[in-house]
């Protein structure tokens, strides 16, 4: 049998054995693996999942290296343009960049790990390409959205060289995280960035983790949890400095990092101010805390939930994102204690069980149909969105927000 995962035993950054427990979960399955339900189970991969910290780079980071064949399967079930909060996030992006830099007809911007095309619409009067192995990738080239049906390897960069040539602008949002050899990676976004190009990256933010205790967010995709200190350290090691940050709220937090090869570029004023933070913050008393609350929630949550069900109430799951398995693998959460998970009409997981668990993912139709008294909302970092929406589509109960800790509203 082929190895489909490796142990992690050196800092992805500095490569020194100096890798320090700060949290275990135990083990979770591939997030995005959704078996069907009308398919009989024989078997699920569930991997160790510890989250790990190295003082030489300042970079947290996970232990365990998942093939990304398993992680990132042809039919990803991810879309970005799905999402509100992810087109109004792209859209000042966007206006950020002409903000920055003015872009000609003939200019290039270049999007890693680009999924439908949903950042790249925002730039039209220029010269467009994703560049993503998922299937997803075929629907921005329907829309117009030239787009590489490839992991962003070496191949790719030759293609995207000979074909396009060197890129003014170069995104790589919610997946800079996730790729294995950060190093080559980087190199590779070197390659393809002209002599002023510039570099932006967008990551699920540390402090965010911390403060919110998003253990949800700790899974096999993503490789690593960014601080500014330890992003600024790894770029400037690579000759691209860090010239401005933008805290987002994606994804329960973020942090949008530009970097240029121009060396002379003028630095903000808030990157000083946000380092203080971050050393003021992240210290080893608070990180001794983490998996402290982290276990208190888990269990508030569970007792809540079995409180609820004693009393014989109908509690349905609301969104099955990726940080949705976690939580719910994490916590022990079954069928027994959530009848359902809903997802919004086309949803491709819908007719799927969450993976790890026997829990079905139904159309969130049901919800006003059923009218179960509570609904327990997994996509909760984007809570108040959705209480607002279901609540104009016709649900008349509560609603349960599993964190930072469970409450019933």
């Amino acid at each position: 049998m082929k190895k489909i995962s490796t142990k992690i035993s050196r800092c992805q950054f500095s490569r020194k054995k100096d890798l320090e427990l700060i949290l275990s979960l135990g083990s979770i399955p591939a997030v995005n693996n959704f078996e069907k339900i009308n398919r009989k189970k024989n078997h699920e991969l569930f991997f160790p999942t510890n989250l790990v910290y190295s003082k030489s780079s300042n970079l947290f980071q996970i232990d365990n290296l998942v093939k990304k064949e398993i992680l990132f399967p042809k039919n990803y079930p991810y879309t970005s343009s799905t999402t509100k909060i992810l087109r109004d996030n792209f859209d000042s992006l966007f206006k950020e960049v002409k903000n920055i830099t003015k872009l000609n007809s003939q200019d290039l911007v270049v999007d890693i790990g680009s999924n439908d095309g949903n950042l790249l619409r925002h730039f039209k009067n220029v010269r467009v390409l994703g560049v993503t192995p998922e299937e997803i990738g075929k629907k921005a080239i329907k829309s117009g959205i030239p787009t590489i049906l490839s992991y962003f390897n070496k191949s790719a960069v030759n293609k995207i060289l000979k074909k396009y040539g060197k890129a003014k602008i170069v995104t790589a949002t919610n997946v800079f995280a996730h790729m294995e050899n950060l190093s080559q990676v980087t190199n590779n976004i070197k390659k393809i960035m002209n002599s002023d190009g510039i570099f932006i990256s967008e990551s699920h933010y540390f402090l965010n983790i911390i403060k919110d205790l998003q253990y949800d967010t700790i899974y096999h995709e993503h490789l690593r949890y960014y601080t500014l200190t330890s992003l600024k350290k790894f770029l400037e090691s690579k000759s691209l400095k860090v010239f401005k940050v933008v805290k987002t709220p994606t994804h329960g937090g973020s942090i949008r990092v530009y970097a240029s090869k121009n060396k002379k570029i003028k630095v903000s004023k808030e990157i000083k101010k946000i380092l203080e933070d971050e050393k003021r913050i992240i210290n080893k008393k608070n990180l001794s805390k983490f998996p402290i609350k982290v276990l208190d929630t888990k269990v508030k949550l569970l007792n809540l939930l079995n409180k609820l069900k004693n009393k014989n109430k109908k509690i349905y799951g609301v969104g099955a994102p990726s940080r949705a398995a976690t939580l719910i693998n994490y916590t022990g959460i079954n069928h027994n204690l959530l009848d359902c998970i809903c997802e919004i009409t086309g949803s491709h997981k819908i007719g799927k069980f969450m993976p790890g668990t026997n829990i079905p993912i139904v159309n969130e139709k049901i919800i006003f149909k059923k009218q179960p008294d509570y609904l327990l909302i997994l996509s909760w970092h984007i809570f108040d969105d959705l209480k607002k929406i279901l609540k104009k589509k016709g649900y008349r109960g509560r609603f349960i927000k599993p964190l930072p800790f469970p409450k019933i509203i």
